[in-house]
């Protein structure tokens, strides 16, 4: 008896923020998935197959049958409520807020302060050396707040014990910051120490930018 391919398609670049979130819900919860590879840096983002799931011309996108989600936080939002094992979200009210909190100050103050339309726009109209110096800026004034916000609420992982929606958002954030743009991660004690916890996680591994079947060869290296 043929195999039935998974329903769900992901289309993702395998160095997009926004991707690796929703690949580590889905690996989380369990949710097999056909990866659909958009190569940013070409420009397929803007093929007239691709603008016809997103008009934004986005990753990442998400079709689940007949749905279309083209948000990552939306898309992960959908997941938790359709395929509600392995919860990202808590039930104490305080501990919801916080990994709500976490997930926007990622996606709203942060993320797109530094992706790629960004950091191209200031190569070409103010100048390529001031690329870095804007991107650790912006991931510092973040890292700062969530170092913060999370110090009360912390257990093995960002708000307690298990993993939760603020850790889905933090892994992503952290390992660019770490990898591509030379964040000193000894101001960021408990940042570090979550990072750091990530890596014993399955889950979080196999979303990894490297490990995808878009990464070229060398990008393990």
């Amino acid at each position: 008896m043929a195999q039935m391919k998974p329903k769900l398609q992901l289309y993702s670049y395998w160095t997009s923020s926004c991707a690796f979130r929703v690949r580590i819900a889905l690996n989380v919860k369990g949710l097999k998935y056909d990866y659909k590879a958009v190569d940013l840096r070409k420009g397929e983002q803007f093929a007239s197959e691709f603008t016809k799931i997103n008009p934004l011309s986005f990753v990442p996108a998400l079709v689940d049958e007949n749905v279309v989600i083209t948000d990552s936080f939306a898309i992960i939002m959908y997941l938790e409520e359709k395929y509600p094992q392995n919860p990202l979200l808590p039930h104490d009210l305080q501990k919801r807020a916080i990994n709500y909190q976490v997930a926007s100050i990622v996606s709203s103050s942060m993320q797109p302060l530094q992706n790629l339309a960004v950091l191209k726009y200031i190569e070409e109209k103010v100048s390529p050396d001031e690329k870095l110096p804007w991107v650790q800026n912006v991931i510092k004034k973040g890292f700062v707040a969530l170092e913060k916000l999370l110090k009360e609420h912390a257990g093995r992982y960002a708000t307690g014990d298990e993993v939760g929606l603020a850790d889905v958002f933090l892994a992503p954030q952290l390992d660019p910051a770490i990898k591509r743009f030379n964040i000193d991660m000894e101001e960021f004690p408990l940042l570090k120490r979550l990072y750091d916890s990530y890596g014993e996680l399955p889950t979080f591994q196999d979303a990894m930018p490297e490990k995808q079947p878009d990464a070229p060869d060398n990008a393990a290296s």
